[in-house]
């Protein structure tokens, strides 16, 4: 007897519980969505700050709602209210950072696509699959698969036994360039910049400002991401994002990266439930 005969659900009707929403979240929420997983509900904090966020799931907590590539995401108020907006064609975003509504979802695959490089308290019990992303999880101890995020040769291998590559603390290259193109916030306060996503900086424009200390660009290109202004941030938090290669339409879309990851957990998915 096959898993789908067991349940009686079709792979369509399975449940799938992301904690965070953001870019990399996101990418994986939209690639489950297109092949035709309909149910999914992404888990945030009250005030998420995210720096893609023309591709994160995550601007519904602010916003209510939001579009990527055509998928639409909307916020729950409450957990009953998920069921709705499934209904609707849409996924649902619920604040909901301890993920205390697991208990009344009983989701078939739980994700934690937080990215804190470590296990925020998820366990190898709370769902029939539950799959991490990247460092801080061990397949087989406290998730049954991991997901490899950094970049290279085994970008979206799914792990089976064993943890994924320690974080290397350096952001992924593109276009040549790594921690130049990160934007980071030099001193703790509340960022305020007049500049929008999608806007061509050059090398030592001021981006944004904390209290009375600029925020300036380290390289020329497009602002592919920023934090929404008045964000409240500490010193050293990644704040923006500059895309060297100047394409704006990159703005708006999922990267290469959140497609790759996206493909993983969907295998992950397949396998254990398209038997």
């Amino acid at each position: 007897m096959t898993a789908n005969s067991k349940s009686g659900k079709r792979l369509s009707e399975r449940v799938v519980v992301i904690r965070g929403a953001g870019e990399q979240a996101s990418g994986i929420a939209c690639r489950l969505y297109r092949a035709n997983v309909r149910r999914i509900l992404m888990l945030e904090t009250g005030f998420p700050l995210a720096v893609r966020r023309l591709v994160s799931f995550c601007e519904a907590v602010h916003d209510g709602e939001i579009t990527v590539e055509g998928v639409t995401a909307v916020r729950a108020d409450r957990v009953e209210d998920v069921a709705g907006i499934w209904s609707a064609g849409r996924i649902g975003v619920l604040v909901d950072p301890a993920a205390e509504s697991l208990y009344t979802v009983r989701p078939d695959l739980l994700l934690d696509a937080t990215l804190a490089k470590r296990n925020l308290g998820i366990s190898i019990g709370d769902a029939p699959l539950v799959v991490g992303l990247g460092p801080g999880f061990s397949a087989g101890v406290d998730c049954h698969l991991v997901v490899e995020t950094n970049r290279g040769h085994d970008l979206g291998r799914v792990i089976g036994a064993g943890p994924a590559e320690a974080d290397t603390g350096i952001p992924g290259a593109i276009g040549g360039y790594t921690s130049e193109r990160v934007l980071r916030a030099p001193v703790a306060g509340r960022f305020e910049s007049e500049r929008a996503i999608g806007d061509l900086v050059q090398l030592g424009e001021t981006v944004g400002r904390i209290g009375e200390v600029e925020v300036r660009a380290a390289i020329d290109g497009v602002l592919r991401g920023m934090i929404r202004p008045g964000a409240v941030v500490k010193a050293g938090l990644k704040i923006g994002d500059i895309d060297p290669r100047g394409r704006k339409d990159y703005c708006v879309t999922v990267s290469e990266k959140a497609r790759a990851l996206g493909g993983a957990v969907l295998e992950a998915l397949l396998e254990r439930y398209n038997c």
